[in-house]
């Protein structure tokens, strides 16, 4: 079920590996290259660097309103806030031309930090050991523009990935981003976005109950509206529905959908030993991967149509191992 054509999505260039960091290191993440570039076609940056500053140089932070922070070089307090929020509004744009489908940021960074980024009392140079502890409500100069410009698209920060639930929720995003874009690359037809959201019911339904309902009457009506308006909407509510975390309690409610389709199916043992795994999930003791393998088995064995188009059973390649670990 997987297309083999890679996701492009942005990434901090220091976490390639690359470097572009004020001491001239870098900050390689090793999953991200080895494992997930596998899949990724990543497109660098380093707000830092693109708009001009040499490496190494004086290290940047953030200083005054965590909401409106200054950029300022840490010793001699240079600021370089007009210049990185112009450099980010042109990048932005350039981004566009990309198509990407997700980005990833380098975390505490006063360019490139998603969230909680130290920013400092706006005081003389001379008292800022005395000033108190930053506060850690910042977002990084580029970051913010980028998230404000791209609202809805799939963002996380390399940190955050090291958490098994965030990681695959990110991954997941990422790969129905791809099918999204694929679809609206083709020409516009009404059976395209119908295909395209029977066979995410699951998934979507795995994260918000309520977007999914809500999916399904703009669909439904959807020859009643204008196809440019259509798909907007869409993708406004599928992209906010997968923002929302799927949690053990939603996933049972899917892996129980699921287990309804084969009720005439499977054997009463067959039907015992789901309920089983699925109450074992549930009472977290196993990992997803364990309902989801025995849900695929059944499919498989008894050739129901309808599951074997599910996304939701086969979201991103299983090599990523992203579901043994939720």
């Amino acid at each position: 079920m997987q297309n083999t054509k890679k996701i492009r999505i942005g990434v901090s260039s220091c976490l390639l590996g690359n470097p572009v960091r004020f001491d001239g290191g870098h900050k390689k993440d090793q999953w991200l290259v080895n494992i997930l570039g596998e899949y990724v076609d990543y497109v660098p940056v380093c707000p830092e660097v693109e708009m001009g500053l040499p490496v190494p140089r004086e290290a940047l932070r953030l200083v005054g309103d965590p909401e409106n922070p200054r950029l300022v070089t840490n010793k001699t307090y240079i600021d370089h806030t007009k210049q990185m929020k112009k450099f980010a509004a042109r990048r932005v744009k350039e981004l566009e031309k990309e198509n990407l489908c997700g980005f990833v940021f380098k975390r505490a960074s006063p360019s490139s930090g998603m969230e909680r980024v130290k920013v400092y009392k706006d005081v003389d140079p001379k008292e800022a050991k005395n000033a108190g502890a930053p506060s850690l409500k910042g977002i990084g100069v580029f970051a913010r523009t980028f998230m404000e410009h791209f609202p809805l698209l799939p963002v996380e920060e390399e940190g955050r990935l090291g958490d098994p639930r965030l990681r695959e929720n990110f991954i997941e995003r990422i790969f129905v981003m791809q099918r999204w874009r694929e679809m609206l690359d083709q020409p516009f037809l009404m059976r395209n976005l119908i295909r395209f959201h029977t066979r995410h019911k699951l998934l979507i339904m795995s994260h918000s109950i309520v977007h999914y309902r809500a999916m399904g009457k703009l669909v439904a009506h959807g020859k009643q509206t204008v196809p440019h308006d259509l798909l907007q909407q869409y993708q406004t509510e599928l992209l906010t529905a997968l923002k929302i975390k799927a949690t053990i309690n939603k996933h049972t409610n899917v892996l129980q959908h699921i287990a309804g389709y084969f009720k005439k199916k499977l054997t009463p043992d067959e039907k015992q030993e789901f309920q089983e795994i699925i109450e074992r999930y549930h009472s977290n003791l196993v990992p997803l991967i364990v309902p989801i393998t025995i849900g695929n088995h059944y499919v498989r064995k008894y050739g129901e149509e309808y599951l074997q188009s599910q996304w939701y059973l086969n979201p991103h390649p299983i090599e990523l191992k992203l579901r043994n670990h939720v």
